[in-house]
């Protein structure tokens, strides 16, 4: 009988071991096949059971959270949604994230680890920290002016404080509403489709993630480029520019739109925008001079985040002479955001030095402690110190006595350079106004700002479409939100 008893006393515990494995292999072994099953609820129950973090400008949330009660019970609200759209981006039970919402997941969702005191036993316990704060560099003023100043007309906004490279603006227009794909439902999928089939592509980041042809507000880095390998020495000395400008090893003449440039000083050649004086600099200063100098102020530099991904600007290094000269003057396959033009603005006003452009400040936990802070990143030299005091200086002029008027403060200096740039089959397509520009208040000791503005769409004639005329006044409206007291 004790026989018998130890016998099935022995099978007993091989069964509780076979349970005992099984649940091993079932929790350890293959968790993570459950955990990646798209059957599996679990994950986005858990990661909707609690509020997200908000993301902050000028101190206030700009997002928020509502409560459903259903399974998936947290959906995300925006508070002025489709001025702050090319910001935050959308976070969206069905269809994911975007942007902010996307690159500072982790922290607004409570699942980065730097929020978790204990992270070994949260480990184990599967528990969730709640979400924290994304706290951003916008101007809610500059934000607010930039939006408005678009209105509906198709382009985009970015501003830069200049000395630290923060993001005051970022702006994209037409923009939509974030909130509509929040939740997973009917409503979110037909906002989704609508979204997508739109022709003028709301959802489309134009101030990072779209690029133009700069048309002549690259005229800025041919022109630092030219004083900075010594092709000009004197900006009110005759560039020996004949107009028009037959481009070298080509029958092609480039004309200009204005008057006086031939032999013109770069002084006169940047006030009037002369094509055929940028574009012989260019020549003189040669493809390798052109690129390293473009690379300075960042083209072609497809690293950049601020923290989500921005599309490269770039500047062809791989050009004939004849395409240089049209590249230099901001055409052929010379490509910008507007955030990049914004950079280009940035650097002149802090004296050649380009600081890296960032859009969060600082992260914080729940209870507001510090997570990580930002700053200032190191800066690199775009140009000679005293070739950025030359810039500036034309800049100035431009604004003062010429096609920048329209961009004019009382009680400020500012810089500009105007651009209109074709584009299309033959040059057929609406020209994009361009606009770039710095300021400083005569009571402040540095420019606080520099801001890029190009409008796609302007309602005017072709022949009446300029970067002045149109997006000037956007930049202005701009910059006095950022410098008034």
């Amino acid at each position: 009988m004790t026989r018998y008893i130890r016998h099935a006393a022995a099978f007993c515990v091989l069964l509780l071991a076979a349970l005992l494995v099984n649940a091993a292999r079932v929790q350890v072994v293959q968790a993570p096949s459950y955990q990646s099953n798209p059957a599996n609820r679990r994950h986005d129950i858990a990661r909707y059971h609690q509020p997200r973090g908000d993301i902050l400008v000028g101190g206030e949330p700009v997002t928020g959270s509502r409560n459903t009660g259903e399974h998936l019970r947290w959906e995300r609200t925006y508070h002025d949604g489709p001025m702050y759209a090319p910001v935050t981006g959308f976070a969206s039970q069905a269809y994911g994230t975007t942007l902010l919402e996307d690159s500072e997941d982790g922290v607004l969702s409570g699942t980065d680890p730097v929020l978790l005191p204990l992270a070994l036993w949260n480990g184990f316990t599967r528990a969730r920290n709640a979400g924290g704060d994304v706290v951003t560099t916008v101007d809610r003023a500059a934000q607010r002016a930039a939006y408005r100043g678009l209105g509906a007309r198709k382009g985009a906004v970015a501003a830069i404080e200049p000395a630290t490279g923060r993001i005051l603006a970022l702006v994209s227009t037409p923009s939509y509403d974030p909130g509509l794909l929040s939740g997973n439902g009917a409503g979110a999928a037909r906002s989704w489709r609508r979204l997508n089939r739109d022709a003028d592509q709301p959802m489309l980041n134009r101030a990072v993630r779209q690029t133009y042809p700069p048309g002549s507000t690259f005229k800025v880095v041919t022109a630092a480029a030219a004083l900075d390998a010594g092709v000009i020495g004197d900006v009110d000395a005759p560039t020996r520019s004949p107009a028009p400008y037959r481009l070298p090893g080509a029958s092609t003449r480039l004309s200009n739109e204005s008057k006086g440039c031939q032999d013109a000083s770069l002084r006169v050649a940047f006030e009037r925008s002369c094509n055929t004086v940028f574009a012989k600099l260019g020549v003189d200063v040669g493809v390798t001079g052109m690129a390293a100098t473009a690379a300075g102020f960042g083209f072609n530099d497809g690293g950049l985040r601020i923290p989500f991904a921005v599309s490269p600007s770039t500047f062809d290094t791989s050009v004939d002479r004849a395409q240089l000269a049209l590249s230099s003057i901001g055409q052929y396959n010379t490509r910008a955001t507007p955030l990049q033009m914004a950079m280009v603005a940035a650097a002149v006003a802090n004296g050649g030095q380009l600081r890296p452009p960032y859009l969060v400040e600082r992260t914080t936990r729940p209870g507001g402690g510090m997570v990580a802070a930002a700053g200032s990143r190191p800066g690199r030299r775009a140009m000679q110190p005293s070739t950025a005091a030359r810039l500036r200086e034309l800049m100035t002029d431009v604004v003062r006595r010429g096609t920048g008027a329209n961009a004019a403060i009382p009680g400020a200096t500012v810089g500009g350079k105007t651009g209109t740039a074709q584009h299309g089959l033959g040059n057929s397509g609406t020209p994009y106004a361009w606009f770039v520009a710095w300021a400083q208040a005569d009571r402040d000791l540095e420019p606080k700002v520099a801001v890029a503005v190009v409008v796609e769409d302007a309602s005017a004639h072709r022949g009446d479409i300029t970067g002045g005329g149109v997006a000037a006044p956007i930049a202005k409206a701009v910059m006095e939100a950022v410098l008034a007291p």
